[in-house]
């Protein structure tokens, strides 16, 4: 069974990943960790959304 993708949580992770990147603490090897986790993430919101974009225009086309 597939796991709904919950575009809140990977908004607010996105958002904590940017703010590790801009810690001047944050290791090279860190960062280039967190950018491929980043890529995922906003892989899987633009998926998302083009899902609730093909849906709100399915909804009109039948109204």
């Amino acid at each position: 069974m597939e796991e709904k993708f919950d575009y809140t949580a990977a908004m607010a992770e996105l958002e904590a990943i940017a703010r590790k990147v801009e810690d001047p603490q944050t290791s090279l090897d860190d960062i280039g960790g967190l950018v491929g986790r980043s890529k995922e993430l906003v892989k899987g919101c633009r998926t998302y959304l083009r899902t609730v974009r093909e849906t709100i225009e399915n909804e009109e086309e039948e109204a």
